[in-house]
């Protein structure tokens, strides 16, 4: 999994760039505190052919936010966030991006 960060000089924004590779899953998105936790919000992650899922996202810089991906229905997190929290709703930690 990797997460690539593109600022822009323009305006106070990130592009966040997240490659997942799955090639045995279905539906690969990431859902976070930029969405609302919502599925139907999901940022959908397009299936490359060399089996990598990859989606871009713009999300405010100066802000943290937490997130997870959801393979196939399955919550996973990315092991190169750059921080986890706690969880007490999942009973888990949720991967941090630190902007």
């Amino acid at each position: 999994m990797a997460i690539t960060k593109q600022y822009l000089k323009s305006k106070p924004v990130c592009k966040v760039t997240f490659t997942v590779p799955a090639e045995e899953a279905k539906k690969v998105a990431v859902v976070g505190t930029f969405n609302g936790w919502n599925e139907k919000k999901a940022v959908q992650l397009k299936k490359l052919k060399n089996g990598n899922f990859k989606g871009t996202v713009d999300l405010e810089k100066d802000n943290s936010y937490e997130f997870r991906y959801v393979v196939d229905g399955t919550y996973i997190n990315d092991e190169q966030a750059d921080a986890y929290a706690w969880n007490d709703f999942a009973a888990a930690e949720n991967g941090v991006l630190n902007l």
